[in-house]
């Protein structure tokens, strides 16, 4: 249990200072849905007592104020008044326990949505070597299905569990008022019964929360794979692999799923069947050598308390027990809601680097995690501004490492990376990275329109029009997309698919263009496409403004023809400068 509270102790800190109010609001309703129950059981006596015998109801010292107030004087005509008042006390107490409900779940539910909201914002400003060491399902899970759980398994349980809590003591205290005996051992008898299903079954949900967490991230994994890699599943024919495999992660999750719900639903209806029995008891001991009507009243109060009584139980061990069975979700969005914020985010400043001279690497190593071997080593470089370079290597050899260097998505383990002398920290990456334009092998495109793809992670509403067609011009993909139907507004598909090749690289060079980077940086952006498609891209890449920076990575050394050096990674840190003409000379 101390974990628990440990974990529910770190996610009371990642609520923000309006959900906490929130949270403080609802304990008073709760208190004042208690109260009204108190005051709903307690006008029970009265109500019988002037249903049964209208002259018992001079007994209660509760009602004289209200006789003497009405200036009632006959005892039958008091039916009507207290029957109207328990009625109003009754139905007002039904819809303040009816607004809890609602304030609860709608409490719940927006915080869900803050929990997911932090967590994609803190997973955004990530930098990348936390992207590349992760797998995206993980993330992707926490923020659609983990948080929905916390919601649904942990927040709202936790709220109905207190709201329970305060009730059940209200109305033990007004049974214990009743009749102290009865209520005792009503508390006892059920009390026990639960703490004994409790002991039974915490073990059983820790397992099953174990394996929830584990089998949903699997499951949207397995879904990620077979979807995404729909082409080669069809023409390999995996389609029974990949079903087995999501059927071995997705039936398990729902067993234990149904499972948590089973162990968490079932005591009630046992307790149901006991408690009317226990009821009957108490009504046949009490009765015994006494048949008096003042009886009556007390067994309504007492049956009425039960009723109360036992759905108030309920809650609270349906409410331990979900949050049991969901703590390891839990445990999975706090770790991610702990994610560190880079400083001053919505202040950086957004006047980039003044790239006026170099890029310059120093004495650069670089390795991916502690134990990992050097990617890099000793890699000592500088780039002239204005300058086109291109960058060759066997596979594995550290050019796509090197460029994610140079963008500063990389930091490096030795060595610096300097700009016209000052160097690139963590504090000023952002800046820098402001002057860079990406265009890799795989353009992702997102299932919009041209001008948005064109315009990436431009709100539409502020997407310069004329700057779109303009880059298009200079991609070479104007004339194509003014000549569909819908021109600009023509919806590419999810990745791209309704494009070709070809028409991909070019709006990935248009979008690089629309930032108006002082760097490009071509990532093997040509080696998917054939050789008459890459000649065309490279001749818009070679046509392209001279004060531009471009640096290419590429498999064919063809590709570089008019790139003013080469850079040659042959081995661990062994950089080559070369023309073009130098390396046929080697060869």
């Amino acid at each position: 249990m101390f974990k628990e509270k440990k974990l529910l102790r770190k996610l009371w800190e990642c609520l923000n200072r309006r959900r906490r109010l929130q949270f403080f609001l609802l304990l008073a309703l709760m208190v004042l849905a208690a109260i009204l129950e108190v005051v709903s059981l307690g006008a029970v006596l009265p109500f019988l007592g002037v249903i049964t015998n209208p002259e018992q109801v001079y007994q209660f010292l509760q009602a004289q104020s209200f006789i003497n107030f009405t200036e009632i004087k006959s005892a039958h005509s008091l039916v009507f008044p207290i029957t109207m008042l328990f009625i109003f006390v009754v139905i007002f107490s039904g819809l303040v326990r009816l607004f809890l409900l609602y304030a609860i779940t709608k409490f719940s539910f927006s915080t869900g949505a803050d929990l997911s909201f932090d967590i994609y914002r803190r997973t955004l400003y990530q930098n990348f070597s936390v992207h590349i060491s992760r797998n995206s399902s993980e993330i992707i899970n926490s923020i659609a299905i983990k948080t929905n759980t916390v919601v649904n398994g942990v927040i709202n349980p936790i709220l109905s569990f207190i709201s329970s809590l305060v009730i059940l003591i209200a109305i033990m205290g007004t049974l214990l008022f009743i009749d102290t005996k009865i209520a005792l051992i009503a508390l006892f008898g059920f009390g026990f019964f639960y703490i004994v299903i409790t002991i039974f079954t915490r073990k059983r949900l820790k397992i099953n929360s174990d394996l929830i967490s584990k089998e949903s991230t699997q499951v949207i994994k397995l879904l990620q794979e077979g979807l995404g890699g729909i082409r080669d599943v069809l023409i390999d024919g995996n389609q029974k692999f990949y079903y087995n495999l999501y059927r071995g992660s997705d039936l398990p999750l729902r067993r234990a799923l149904g499972e948590n719900q089973y162990i968490s639903a079932s005591p009630r209806y046992a307790m149901e069947a006991v408690g009317m029995a226990l009821i009957a008891i108490i009504a046949y001991t009490m009765t015994q050598g006494d048949r008096s009507e003042s009886v009556i009243p007390i067994l309504g109060a007492l049956a009425l308390g039960a009723q109360r009584l036992l759905p108030a139980l309920q809650q609270v061990y349906s409410s331990y027990s979900t949050v049991k069975g969901s703590i390891s979700s839990l445990r999975d969005v706090i770790f991610l809601l702990k994610q560190p914020l880079p400083k001053n985010i919505e202040n950086q400043a957004l006047n980039p680097i003044e790239f006026r001279r170099e890029i310059s690497l120093k004495n650069v190593g670089f390795r991916y995690s502690s134990n990992a071997p050097l990617s890099l080593s000793g890699v000592n470089l500088t780039i002239a501004k204005g300058s086109c370079v291109g960058f060759i290597g066997v596979t594995g050899s550290g050019k796509s490492t090197l460029l994610d260097i140079i963008m500063g998505l990389l930091s490096p383990t030795i060595g610096k990376l300097t700009i016209d002398g000052e160097m690139v920290t963590d504090e000023n990456r952002r800046v820098w990275q402001s002057n860079i334009a990406h265009v890799p092998q795989n353009i992702y495109l997102s299932d919009s329109t041209i001008e948005e793809n064109i315009a990436f992670g431009i709100p539409k509403e502020e997407i310069n029009h004329q700057r779109v067609k303009e880059v298009a011009k200079q991609a070479h993909i104007a004339e194509l997309v003014e000549g569909w139907k819908d021109g600009y507004q023509t919806f590419v598909g999810e990745q791209g698919i309704r494009l070709s090749g070809g028409q991909r690289q070019r709006i990935g060079i248009a979008r690089a263009l629309y930032k108006k980077a002082k760097v490009l940086i071509f990532d093997e952006a040509t080696s998917a496409l054939d050789g008459q498609t890459e000649k065309k891209i490279m001749n818009i890449i070679n046509k392209l403004d001279n004060d531009l920076t471009i640096l290419i990575i590429a498999h064919r050394v063809t590709t570089l023809k008019e790139c003013d050096q080469i850079i040659d990674i042959s081995e661990l840190g062994n950089i080559v400068v070369k023309k073009y003409d130098d390396i046929f000379s080697d060869t």
